[in-house]
């Protein structure tokens, strides 16, 4: 019955995707012919961005849209995250604008790359880029406000870096920056400020400073500047045609917050967390099917988001050894050393999981806390009292009657009545038995008792 329920389920997911796929062509093929593709980034650049970017940038070079304007407003986010962004913008074979708006927003971290990268660079008023320090991370990189960047500012250019790892990052991301700023004649030195000093600029100090072309109250009032500009892409020089250009806003569709919603650190770990105690209780209640079922669904889901998140192969190995250790507790009682190490080894390995310093990319402490608790309620006492109540006698059922003493109601040679737990019983008896003797039930046969004395076992 499960099964086909199952298959019910999957066929629907599938004519689901199906029927959004054919909108989301049609509404491509109403597209104007002349027209321009509006993206938007309005948080922190992760796997989930990188996805959206990637697929309307092609989408945009399939469709013949004459240009993409990427609206932008965000901390910063993932180093691989924003590489793979702007390797699909410099490999665009049409133009890429990032605009920084609406007036408040900004183009930190990340987000200052992907403005140098871009083939137009362009502010609103009251915004601000920079602040593109890399965070130290381990190996996969990153952005992000962090005390760091300021204890590095402090340093000044000419002085070491906090560490040799954050030295080597440094350079590497001020190299980087620097080419992207001479691919489009925009200000190198200022951008390698921003990576060693953690240097910021409002809207208008950037343009002053050649860091951005111009500096736009809106969308409208952005293309009617861009009306006739030549650019280069791919080493063509294009002149732009905005003059009443349409406009189509490809929001984030279903997979993009899909993505985005499990690559949510704290989203991924619960995924995890799930997926282990299902697979336990699976394994301690074989045949259960459903804990086996969600917890295999919700470990997959758990790997494929962490595959995409900068995570400490470690953190996994600790939580792993936390989950066993409190398990074995509840097999092999130890005075609670095996369960306080469990707890200790989950703690640690949940800490740093997550292998990066940038804001939105970490675990909340109460949820590691919370899943702490429970973790060890779970594993250690449940699990024990289920250990345990395997090994009790059994209390009823026609098991428990094996075994029972009772005594002989009446003299009898082969069948005869039996009294055990208060209850008269038929029985049988391969030697004479005399009234009062005391018998042990040896076999059951529907309602007789096949009994024997208990003098012949030596049990007085």
């Amino acid at each position: 019955m499960w099964i086909a329920r199952s298959i019910r389920l999957i066929v629907l997911v599938l004519l689901t995707v199906s029927v959004a796929a054919d909108a989301e062509e049609q509404s491509l093929a109403k597209i104007p012919s002349t027209f321009l593709m509006q993206l938007e980034i309005n948080d922190v650049i992760g796997p989930a961005t990188t996805d959206y970017i990637e697929r309307n940038l092609q989408k945009a070079a399939d469709t013949q849209a004459h240009a993409v304007l990427i609206r932008l407003d965000t901390p910063g986010g993932l180093d691989t995250s924003m590489r793979r962004i702007i390797k699909k913008i410099i490999s665009s074979p049409i133009p890429v604008i990032s605009y920084v708006a609406p007036g408040g927003a900004r183009a930190a971290s990340a987000g200052t790359y992907i403005l140098y990268a871009s083939h137009i660079a362009a502010m609103a008023p009251a915004t601000n880029l920079g602040a593109a320090t890399p965070v130290q991370i381990g190996g996969f990189g990153g952005f992000g406000d962090d005390k760091k960047d300021q204890d590095d500012k402090e340093n000044g250019p000419d002085k070491p870096l906090s560490d040799p790892m954050t030295h080597k990052m440094v350079n590497d991301a001020a190299a980087y920056i620097r080419g992207l700023a001479k691919m489009h004649g925009r200000n190198e030195q200022w951008a390698e400020k921003a990576v060693r000093e953690a240097a910021s600029l409002s809207a208008e100090e950037a343009l002053k400073l050649n860091v951005i072309d111009i500096i736009a109250t809106d969308v409208r009032d952005l293309l009617n500047q861009l009306q006739g500009r030549k650019v280069k892409v791919s080493g063509q020089e294009v002149i732009l045609n905005t003059e009443g250009i349409a406009i189509k806003r490809m929001a984030p569709d279903w997979r993009s917050e899909f993505l985005a919603v499990i690559t949510n650190p704290s989203i991924a770990y619960i995924l995890l967390m799930i997926g282990i105690y299902g697979l336990v209780f699976e394994f301690a209640n074989p045949g259960s099917i459903v804990p086996g079922t969600i917890g295999g669904i919700c470990l997959l889901l758990a790997m494929y988001a962490l595959q995409l998140l900068p995570i400490n192969y470690a953190g996994i190995a600790l939580i792993l050894l936390g989950v066993a250790l409190m398990v074995a507790e509840a097999f092999v009682p130890s005075i609670g050393i095996l369960g306080l190490g469990g707890v200790v080894a989950f703690v640690i390995g949940s800490i740093i999981l997550i292998d990066t310093d940038v804001p939105g990319f970490g675990i909340d402490l109460g949820l590691i806390a919370g899943f702490a608790l429970s973790s060890a309620a779970f594993f250690i006492i449940a699990i024990g009292l289920l250990i345990k109540s395997r090994n009790h006698p059994i209390v009823s059922g026609k098991e428990e009657m094996l075994g029972r003493i009772g005594v002989v109601l009446d003299d009898f040679d082969g069948m005869g009545r039996v009294r055990i737990h208060s209850e008269n019983w038929q029985a049988s008896c391969n030697r004479p038995l005399r009234k009062n003797e005391k018998v042990r039930v040896t076999a059951i046969d529907g309602l007789l008792l096949k009994v024997t004395p208990i003098q012949l076992q030596g049990d007085e």
